[in-house]
């Protein structure tokens, strides 16, 4: 009997260390990716609006879209997002460390190291769960672009930035902005310049950053608003695209000096702005006619005030997004799924 008790006691001891240990391990904030499952699926190619691309060390090449995240690995689309998230993704970025940063409407960030996602959204410090921009400055900080303000994420903790009328102020006291209420407070673009300040473009004004304060850019006055898009080219000019066109700052000046400092080079409305390796700059902008093009402006005529642009045509679309030059020199961009371009001819990976 003494015998069948301590059985009893032994098996009731590890029945309650395993449960202990699974406790443990739970944790809310991290999601198991089911990856393998998802990279023995193959899924079709994305058939709704791809917003943004990046192509990681490893060639694959990472779609956000309104079905998820896929991966493209030159033969393959992989959804590697739909066991984790029904929500729509509109930002990406692949850090210095290889791991994966994917920003969703409504269900905050997702990072993914290629094993496990791990989800931050307002209970972990997020002003808001909506991610439209997603940046890694020079000392490997990660910068969110959110509907309502800006978080810097530090790796351990989140410094947040509200938008306010006309100006961003910090927030240390936990506020937050309702989901689903993005213009005018969205935050499009975020770059750090070779000088180590921040351009921020939202739906309303765009900011200059310094590390204390928030500056209006404007020009004669006149503030960039609803900015979409902007880089720092290879010569440290900054290109701007938006509402009011495609504009170059030169950086040989100072953004205080009166005058001369832009220079208007498109006034179609522009959505995305682009560098590939040879220094040229590709655009996805509005006609006035209606469909959208891909522009291409090469760096030789950048020595005119205003180079010409060489429009490629993309069989009328009605809008186009995010573009990305492959390793193998093609052209990718995003509409109503995803597209290549290969200098002659345009992929559709739908009807593939």
């Amino acid at each position: 009997m003494k015998r069948q008790l301590r059985l009893f006691s032994w098996l009731m001891l590890i029945i309650f260390t395993t449960s202990c240990k699974d406790q443990v391990k739970t944790d809310p904030s991290k999601v198991q990716s089911n990856f393998q499952s998802n990279h023995l699926n193959t899924s079709k190619a994305p058939d709704s609006i791809v917003r943004n691309m990046v192509q990681d060390g490893k060639g694959n090449i990472w779609m956000a879209t309104w079905e998820g995240v896929f991966r493209y690995d030159g033969e393959s689309f992989f959804n590697v997002t739909k066991n984790v998230s029904s929500a729509r993704f509109f930002s990406l970025l692949e850090d210095r460390k290889g791991n994966m940063w994917f920003g969703s409407i409504g269900s905050g960030a997702y990072y993914f190291d290629g094993k496990t996602f791990q989800n931050f959204t307002t209970k972990e410090g997020l002003p808001n769960n909506e991610i439209t921009s997603i940046f890694e400055d020079k000392a490997g900080n990660i910068w969110l672009g959110t509907n309502g303000g800006i978080s810097l994420y530090n790796g351990k903790s989140f410094q947040n930035y509200i938008l306010a009328e006309n100006t961003i102020v910090e927030d240390k006291t936990g506020k937050t902005v309702p989901d689903f209420s993005r213009p005018p407070n969205e935050v499009n673009s975020i770059i750090e310049d070779k000088t180590g300040k921040y351009w921020f473009a939202t739906r309303g004004n765009t900011y200059l950053y310094d590390g204390n304060t928030f500056t209006i850019v404007s020009h004669k006055d006149k503030p960039f608003t609803n900015v979409r898009s902007i880089i720092e080219d290879k010569k440290g000019n900054i290109w701007l695209g938006g509402n009011d066109g495609l504009w170059r700052y030169d950086s040989s000046t100072s953004l205080r000096e009166s005058g001369g400092e832009f220079t208007n080079i498109s006034k179609n409305f522009i959505g995305y702005i682009y560098e590939d390796k040879k220094g040229n700059i590709w655009t996805s902008s509005e006609t006035k006619e209606g469909p959208w093009v891909l522009s291409l402006y090469y760096s030789q005529t950048f020595l005119n005030k205003i180079p010409a642009a060489t429009e490629l045509n993309t069989k009328d679309r009605k809008m186009l997004f995010g573009i990305l030059e492959a390793k193998d020199g093609s052209i990718w961009f995003g509409s109503d799924g995803v597209y290549q371009y290969k200098g002659k001819t345009i992929t559709d990976f739908k009807s593939k």
